[in-house]
């Protein structure tokens, strides 16, 4: 008791004088009389306190407590704390994930040239946790090659370790990867799609392309367009005012919004006096091509053109006057000029047989296709990373860029088309056609052409009435 004395004292030396022996056995005689008082008060009132304390705890049951908007996270447990345990009870600490979901998300836009890797080392991310996270399954291996303008979002916590990240992957699909104790879980979600049918048709008044915005059609949808038909009409040459076409195509909905564009499922492009009609058509190991109402390939071996709408500056001539050399020079092939930088596109499947500076020719590619056909471009500002010599290309890969290497006047492509070693016009000469259509599908594709070909009769029929 004297260390107890002793304590008080130092707490209390404004009143030691309360702590002196005399008045010590006053306070003990006093604290035991009242002792008494209230243990023969408690016993007395025992009934009466039993029932009080029943009355107590009902009202605690049922009393509702006052109800506040709280986030889910921030509940620590279902079952009711008693009345004087509630306040202490927003004193504890919040559970680990209550801490995690009150984090912030931080949105980055991929940037052209940039990688997922970059992106997780410019925000401090485990590059341990970026290898393993793409090697959860096939949906998370497509972080390897996130594309420019696509989003990701990722929580990162205060330790600056990440803790979800989600990948758009199209606008119905995205990708969710989550922490799961030491490694992630991924899952995808998608929503529902709805595709429609709609149609359009315009005359040329000016260009294609603002024929096809008057006719509501994207400028992706205008291409597409002029995609199908590639093959017959030169839309740098043989586009002429009064031209018009008709289209059927899908557009692609997600809870009733067009989110974009789907594929044309017929079309019809009047040019110059002459009608060309295509079908799309899937067979069923699901690969779809156009084809004419007859059955035979939209697609041809080659491309008319090498450069999509670009002007054709000089034609294939044989006794034309060389811009520079200022002398007659024989000019086998075709000028088409346009911005330096315009892609420029193999005109047919084959082989590069030939990359460099060629003379007056400038930076120069030539291609081989089978054994009797070549091409050559030239005149190049650069060429496309993937082109090399031996390397095969398809038809419509972009292999450079237009310039005005070599002799040259301005930024054009100089195309030349050799049949058998012997120039020919690349605008007139005879393209060799695809394959048809197999046997084996015609039935079916003639019963869903004749249904799409009757739609475009009367689309086209009412547009003309309209536009007469």
């Amino acid at each position: 008791m004297k260390h107890d004395y002793k304590f008080l004292s130092e707490k209390n030396h404004n009143n030691r004088s309360l702590f002196r022996p005399g008045k010590i056995h006053l306070l003990l005689v006093a604290a035991i009389v009242g002792g008494l008082a209230v243990s023969s008060s408690m016993m007395s009132g025992k009934a009466d306190a039993n029932k009080a304390a029943v009355v107590k705890q009902d009202i605690i049951k049922q009393a509702p407590v006052e109800s506040k908007q709280v986030a889910p996270s921030r509940l620590i447990e279902n079952i009711p704390l008693p009345v004087d345990k509630q306040v202490n009870s927003l004193l504890l600490p919040l559970p680990a994930e209550t801490k995690q979901s009150s984090l912030q998300w931080t949105t980055v836009k991929v940037k052209p040239g940039s990688s997922l890797a970059q992106i997780f080392s410019k925000l401090k991310l485990s590059a341990a946790d970026l290898h393993n996270i793409i090697r959860i399954n096939k949906d998370t291996a497509k972080l390897k090659r996130v594309l420019p303008g696509q989003s990701l979002r990722f929580q990162i916590n205060t330790q600056g370790q990440l803790e979800q990240l989600v990948y758009q992957i199209d606008a119905a699909n995205s990708l969710h990867v989550k922490k799961a104790g030491t490694g992630f879980i991924a899952d995808t979600a998608s929503k529902t799609l709805d595709t429609r049918t709609a149609h359009a048709s315009a005359r040329i008044d000016s260009s294609l392309f603002v024929a096809g915005q008057n006719a509501g059609l994207s400028d992706n949808m205008t291409m597409q367009l002029a995609n199908i038909f590639g093959w017959d009409i030169d839309f740098a040459l043989d586009i002429r005012k009064g031209d018009h076409f008709t289209v059927i195509y899908e557009e692609v909905f997600m809870d009733g919004r067009k989110v974009r564009d789907g594929e044309i499922l017929a079309a019809e492009f009047h040019n110059r006096g002459n009608t060309y009609r295509a079908i799309r058509y899937t067979n069923k190991n699901g690969h779809s091509q156009y084809y004419s109402p007859e059955g035979m390939s939209m697609r041809k071996a080659f491309l008319r053109s090498p450069v999509s709408f670009s002007r054709i500056s000089s034609r294939f001539s044989l006794g034309r006057k060389h811009p520079i050399l200022n002398k007659i020079r024989a000019h086998k092939g075709v000028d088409y000029a346009a911005s330096r930088g315009t892609p420029i596109k193999a005109t047919g499947d084959g082989r590069i047989v030939y990359k460099g500076v060629k003379g007056g020719y400038g930076r120069t590619i030539v291609i081989k296709h089978g054994t009797a056909y070549n091409t050559l471009y030239a005149h190049m500002k650069s060429y496309n990373r993937k082109s090399r010599v031996g390397k095969k290309v398809k038809q419509g890969q972009v292999i450079g860029y237009i310039g005005s290497s070599g002799l040259a006047t301005g930024p054009h492509l100089h195309y030349e088309f050799r049949v058998n070693g012997v120039h020919r016009n690349p605008l007139t000469v005879r393209l060799p056609k695809a394959s048809p259509l197999p046997k084996k599908y015609r039935d079916d594709f003639s019963q869903k052409a004749n249904t799409l070909v009757s739609q475009l009769n009367l689309i086209t029929n009412n547009t003309l009435a309209m536009l007469q």
